[in-house]
């Protein structure tokens, strides 16, 4: 989801109050240790449907505001996540910034622990990018509010990546006709959890995979274990290809590269795929391109959390990411039916479900 910086000359915190408001944000808590070199933001969206689970990306943002730029993105987009999956939650997400592969510590995420057990359950934390479930052990020294944890639900990878596969076979349905991935050709942006299962399935199903990763030594990897071919970061976005699937970081889907674009389907893992939600989902709509709006398709790793949250078997958690394929396809046949754009109906089919509960809950 998508909020606009907006400058205010005459105080910073009006600035951030102001754009609160314009996302509609309950809560953000700024997070900051000089002991343990912590610097995070927690961002609590809404809370109707139940406690805000999103879980917490560890990246070496540029300065304070793109980190709250993109926790509040993150966190709206949470909301709508876990709405339209039919989970009673609400959306949260927190970013810690720094270097994830040099700045880990016991220490400091031990002490982003106590901040998120400073909420007193309103946020439940679990894995985002750059964190791993040992990671959130260190977090659970601190506080009980706290997914995917190892001996649990554990890493919730498999099942965002098994999402992505199934509503990107949904979409090959309308837009090819078939369901069937094999032959088609598919381009995978970043490798890293996510998307290293999700090649697995593609290249399972017969389907022609090429891949990018900022990280030399991953791609490696994953070109010899899964026999996959290898681009450029920037020469993905001109290859022939039949689906793109971006895994990595958001906003790929950006006025430069969607003249580049040549695909029928846009379905990947990676929230906040559309740089402008609102101008982008109408030209991939004018395209005749496929669009899979993401916080429906990538939802497999939250119903995983959720699972955990109440004790569910891991069996509901795997048949309840299978049903991303029927919200897909169900998204996808309304948009081509009403001739709006699937981000436009997404959003109302997930409204619309937070409108009704926000109902059951008045006092009586």
């Amino acid at each position: 989801m998508e909020v606009k910086l907006i400058k205010n000359t005459d105080s910073t915190d009006n600035a951030v109050i102001a754009q609160m408001q314009n996302m509609g944000h309950e809560q953000i808590l700024f997070c900051n240790d000089s002991a343990t070199g912590l610097k995070a933001i927690i961002a609590v969206h809404n809370t109707v449907l139940g406690p805000a689970l999103g879980g917490t990306r560890m990246w070496s943002y540029q300065n304070e505001a793109e980190a709250l730029n993109d926790v509040l993105r993150l966190s709206k987009g949470m909301t709508y996540k876990n709405a339209i999956s039919g989970l009673n939650l609400g959306g949260g997400k927190a970013v810690i910034i720094g270097n994830s592969r040099t700045d880990k510590t016991e220490a400091l995420f031990r002490r982003f622990g106590k901040f998120v057990n400073s909420l007193g359950g309103k946020y439940i934390t679990a894995e985002d990018v750059g964190i791993s479930p040992i990671d959130m052990n260190w977090v659970n020294m601190e506080t009980n509010h706290v997914v995917g944890l190892p001996g649990k639900s554990g890493d919730p990878s498999p099942l965002t990546a098994l999402g992505v596969y199934v509503g990107m076979k949904a979409c090959a349905k309308i837009q090819f006709g078939s369901d069937s991935l094999k032959g088609k050709k598919i381009a995978v942006q970043g490798v890293g959890h996510v998307g290293e299962y999700l090649v697995s399935h593609l290249v399972k199903e017969g389907a022609l995979v090429s891949v990018t990763d900022i990280h030399d030594d991953i791609l490696s990897r994953i070109a010899k274990d899964y026999g996959v071919s290898v681009v450029g970061t920037d020469e993905i976005y001109d290859l022939d290809m039949d689906i793109y699937a971006p895994c990595a970081l958001g906003s790929t889907v950006n006025d430069e590269n969607l003249s580049r674009l040549k695909c029928g389907i846009i379905a990947g893992a990676a929230n906040n795929q559309l740089k402008d939600e609102t101008i982008h989902s109408q030209e991939l709509l004018n395209k005749k391109i496929i669009y899979a709006p993401d916080y429906v398709i990538n939802a497999g790793g939250v119903i995983n959390c959720f699972s955990e949250v109440k004790g569910l078997s891991s069996d509901w958690s795997n048949s309840k990411t299978k049903e991303i394929y029927d919200t897909i396809f169900n998204i996808v046949k309304r948009s081509k039916d009403e001739g709006l754009s699937t981000h436009t109906i997404a959003n109302k089919m997930a409204e619309e479900r937070i409108e009704s509960i926000g109902k059951v809950k008045l006092p009586m």
